[in-house]
């Protein structure tokens, strides 16, 4: 058959289902902070949807599919949700959920919190738990030198403090 016989899709036949947004292969580590955030962003989600739902136009119908598929994403991570609290965690190792000083060759001094993947933003210090700079530091204890290995080469860093995380 020839393709000048074939129906190609118009601008008005959107795909009702996107693929799904990939979720990681790790468990979903969070913190009581994190698991509130999950929880925020699917009620977010919801009354988005719902919002969208009075009103059909062909671009809120494209803003329903990808709402959606962001509602599908964001309830499997709230679903494999392992909650943490950082309260029950050792006092003298680096945990999930402990905030960390450590201080570099050079003096410089700097403060993490190890978090959930969904909650990390290093701008604010929050590194992921499977980061490479958060396996260097998990189970850690004050004094010990650790090596952070990074792309830009290996930095010694050296665990000044070490305390329980809350939220």
């Amino acid at each position: 058959m020839s393709r000048a016989f074939i129906k190609e899709q118009d601008g008005d036949q959107l795909s009702s289902e996107l693929p799904a947004r990939p979720q990681s292969p790790y468990v979903n580590y969070v913190s009581p902070a994190g698991l509130r955030q999950l929880q925020a962003r699917v009620r977010q989600l919801v009354e988005q949807k719902a919002a969208l739902a009075a009103q059909d136009d062909l671009a809120n119908r494209q803003q329903r599919v990808n709402l959606e598929r962001d509602l599908r994403y964001y309830e499997e991570r709230l679903q494999r949700a392992v909650p943490v609290d950082p309260k029950a965690q050792p006092d003298d190792r680096v945990h999930f959920g402990a905030t960390v000083e450590v201080v570099d060759g050079g003096g410089e001094r700097f403060t993490f919190t190890i978090v959930g993947e969904d909650e990390a933003e290093a701008a604010s210090g929050k590194i992921s738990w499977i980061s490479p700079l958060a396996t260097a530091l998990l189970d850690a204890r004050v004094g010990d030198i650790v090596t952070w290995q990074r792309p830009a080469g290996n930095k010694e860093l050296e665990v000044v403090s070490i305390s329980k995380g809350g939220s």
